[in-house]
């Protein structure tokens, strides 16, 4: 990350036709690196703003007072009938619970349609009717800020697993503090889950 953040300071400066020494723009650098790393240090789980599968801009901060569970789901994955439960749990528990689902197509191309093709398999299939988001890419270096924040310890405060197959589940409470991970194996009417409900 740090990498990037300085290429692209470097570039930044030589676009602007920059004529300070090296040494100048390499304190100067040094310092936009911090600073961008504060910025993003600084995000909250509430802070965030993503498109739905429809593409309409959801902000985060209307989740606040709600526990979320956040699971990054695929079409063609054996842990795909885990749909019928993510939206059981949606059902039974939708109002203190919000179920989101991340299409991604990061383990073995399991998830390789369109936005359109996801959102028909799931409601065509399994009657999804919690939010699902577009494809985002969950894992390496591609991976999508939110999961950034909350496979780092330094964003989110102790949890470092990103997700390691579909179907892995984080769980985010009232306030925004991620309080679970959960692997792929573990299906979302868990007790491990459903014990933070009503609680």
């Amino acid at each position: 990350m740090n990498k990037l953040l300085i290429l692209f300071a470097l570039l930044a400066f030589g676009c602007q036709g920059n004529t300070s020494t090296a040494e100048d723009t390499a304190e100067t650098v040094e310092a936009s690196v911090v600073s961008l790393d504060d910025m993003i240090m600084a995000k909250e789980f509430h802070d965030f703003k993503l498109n739905d599968i429809d593409g309409n801009e959801v902000n985060f901060a209307d989740f606040k007072g709600k526990k979320v569970l956040l699971v990054n789901v695929a079409s063609k994955c054996g842990y795909t009938p885990q749909y019928a439960e993510l939206q059981e749990l949606h059902e039974k528990h939708g109002d203190e619970l919000l179920v989101l689902g991340f299409p991604a197509n990061n383990f073995g191309g399991q998830e390789p349609g369109t936005e359109e093709d996801i959102k028909a398999f799931c409601t065509e299939n399994y009657g999804v009717t919690f939010p699902m988001f577009e494809k985002v890419s969950v894992k390496g270096v591609d991976k999508h800020p939110l999961y950034r924040w909350l496979s780092d310890k330094d964003m989110n405060g102790w949890n470092d697993k990103e997700p390691s197959w579909n179907f892995c589940k984080y769980l985010v409470d009232e306030n925004g503090e991620l309080i679970e991970f959960y692997p792929s194996s573990v299906s979302p009417m868990d007790k491990e889950i459903t014990k933070h409900l009503d609680a």
